[in-house]
């Protein structure tokens, strides 16, 4: 009985692992895709028992947003998605208390994308 529980815990250990692997990747290819449109600013938060927001913004020459990804979840299974409504407005324009009037993560992840960078 011992034996097979162990069995269990390192095959549930490796499929984690690949499976976080697998979701890194996915990531990294929408990330590169938003480092070719132009400069790009990232904001994360979350906590530890509080879906993870990344939002990613890549801004062209005019400082206009170009590409967004907004990646939120607490499993493997979140994926990098567009947000359309964003492409277009100018960096300045960019209020996360009016864009996302009832999430606090995505506030968090939007200011820390659009501050400026030292």
């Amino acid at each position: 009985m011992t034996q097979a529980l162990i069995i269990f815990a390192v095959l549930a250990w490796l499929l984690q692992i690949a499976l976080g692997w697998w979701q890194l990747q996915r990531f990294n290819r929408a990330f590169d895709g938003l480092c070719q449109l132009g400069s790009v600013g990232v904001g994360r938060s979350g906590g530890r028992f509080r879906p993870r927001v990344v939002l990613a913004l890549a801004f062209d020459t005019e400082q206009r947003v170009c590409g967004s990804m907004l990646m939120r979840g607490l499993t493997i299974f979140a994926q990098p998605r567009p947000i359309a409504r964003l492409h277009g407005l100018h960096q300045r324009d960019l209020s996360p208390d009016v864009i996302f009037p009832e999430d606090r993560a995505c506030q968090t992840a939007l200011s820390l994308a659009i501050a400026p960078k030292s």
